[in-house]
């Protein structure tokens, strides 16, 4: 990879829920933000993979809910990216990766981009890096390149390319024939029986300005769109936030469907890096450290007469008794079991618990936002209550709510409030009331972790009775984003 002369930026997309790996990933914190595999993240790995080796800095592209949470989570690696880019809506991978390539295209036009989804797990680092200079030289050389995976099973769920003639003098590198998006099983096995076609693994490696003359012959409407949302693009404290209305007016597409599928210049190259989109249970069942009975096994479990299930505990202890080819996954609020072939319908699951109202499909009790989090400790009529932790040298919005009362206890660390025109300062087993419709602000001046129990008494306790007056971190004013 150091040795490509031209440079290679980064682009990591973060979008999507992640629905088949619920309960642990949920939309407000979804499965790529997740350490599911190891100590970091998903998005974590994709972002170290890509760190260093000739590399530039990444460009990211994520939804606002998640913005504060992926910066951080970069932070924590020294990783300083070139752009956070917001989109104002989700559209698919097409415009997401569009945006990117025109701001790459203004910054270096003869950059090329590596488009990265934040969620793949990748086994062999320096196998990823040599298949990256290989795509690199037939990008630069005027083609689109995919990285495609041999297909060794016949997997329902995948995407599939077929090779074509070869190009140029490069072994591993062909041009597309055809694509396949998720075919039966039959099918599927044919194709691995073939030998000629390998899994779409939805990275890319483009030159942008060639992306986009592409774009705008297939999708000129589409193109038009994404420039629009990128020319009036604004600045929002270290973020890029695409302009809302172009940018909703995109249609909804993949980047296959949009161009790879439809255009000459498509190639693909072989790639044996030991990959895995990490889309559901039974692939962490596959890639996780199985026992002699065939079980991965994390967190508090204890098996008796198990064989081949995947058993996963956030905290409670789990027992199971002669499952076999079973998924167990306990959080702290939900229990998912499930046979491991019918995995791929979690995410119908979810759909269904979302139009009855359930919290538990979108949001985990530990919520997150950039000044700390909250978790829901219990709640009844008329009440909710709350542990809040605030982190040193971060404060809350001013703001104030038309239909509840707050009583704050503090637990340990330091807390200063504003209440009305009152400036005070509390301390462990100090407590205050902040009445319904006062103006209030909660902030942590000191060096450690600020813990307090938040007691709500009101008619309505939604996240969304919040007015905000001021905000460091320049969230909407009247918003539970």
């Amino acid at each position: 990879m150091d040795s490509v002369v031209r440079p290679v930026v980064p682009v990591i997309l973060s979008g999507g829920n992640g629905t088949r790996l619920w309960p642990m990933s949920r939309e407000l914190y979804p499965k790529q933000l997740l350490p599911l595999l190891g100590e970091l993240s998903l998005l974590q790995e994709t972002a170290w993979r890509v760190h260093g080796h000739g590399f530039a800095p990444p460009v990211l592209v994520c939804g606002e809910p998640h913005r504060f949470i992926i910066a951080e989570q970069l932070r924590s690696l020294g990783i300083r990216p070139m752009k956070i880019v917001l989109e104002p809506a989700a559209r698919g991978t097409a415009p997401a990766i569009a945006a990117a390539a025109v701001m790459i295209a203004r910054n270096d036009p003869d950059a090329l981009m590596l488009v990265c989804p934040a969620d793949h797990n990748i086994v062999d680092r320096d196998a990823f890096r040599a298949a990256v200079a290989t795509a690199a030289e037939v990008a630069a050389e005027g083609h689109l390149v995919t990285f495609g995976i041999p297909a060794t099973t016949p997997e329902t769920g995948y995407g599939y390319i077929q090779a074509g003639a070869p190009v140029g003098r490069h072994d591993d590198a062909r041009r597309v024939g055809t694509f396949v998006e998720k075919p039966s099983a039959q099918i599927a096995q044919q194709m691995v029986d073939d030998g000629s076609w390998t899994w779409n693994s939805g990275m890319f490696l483009l030159p942008p300005r060639l992306f986009l003359d592409e774009l705008t012959r297939l999708e000129p409407e589409l193109a038009r769109n994404v420039t629009a949302a990128v020319n009036a693009a604004q600045p929002d404290l270290d973020f890029v936030r695409l302009a809302s209305s172009p940018f909703e007016r995109c249609q909804t597409v993949s980047i296959d469907n949009a161009v790879m599928e439809r255009t000459e210049r498509a190639a693909v190259v072989r790639a044996e890096f030991g990959w895995d989109d990490v889309g559901s249970w039974s692939s962490l069942w596959r890639l996780g450290d199985q026992d002699q009975a065939g079980n991965v096994v994390m967190g508090d479990v204890f098996n008796d007469g198990s064989t081949g299930c995947y058993v996963r505990s956030d905290g409670v202890l789990v027992t199971t008794l002669g499952l076999t080819d079973t998924i167990v996954v306990a959080t702290k609020d939900v229990v998912l079991v499930a046979d491991k072939a019918h995995d791929q319908q979690v995410k119908d699951v979810v759909q269904r618990l979302r139009a009855t109202g359930r919290s538990e499909a979108s949001a985990h009790p530990v919520v997150y936002r950039p000044w700390g989090c909250y978790e829901a400790v219990d709640a009844g009529p008329g009440y909710q209550v709350k542990h809040i932790s605030v982190k040193p040298g971060h404060r809350l919005s001013l703001q104030t709510h038309a239909k509840r009362a707050e009583h704050w206890v503090v637990i340990s660390g330091t807390a200063e409030v504003v209440r009305g025109g009152d400036d005070l300062t509390l301390h462990e087993r100090d407590s205050i009331d902040v009445p319904v419709g006062c103006v209030h602000r909660l902030s942590n001046p000191g060096p450690e972790m600020l813990h307090l129990i938040e007691v709500q008494t009101g008619s309505y306790l939604g996240e969304d009775d919040i007015i905000r007056l001021d905000d460091v971190y320049g969230r909407e004013m009247s918003s539970s984003a």
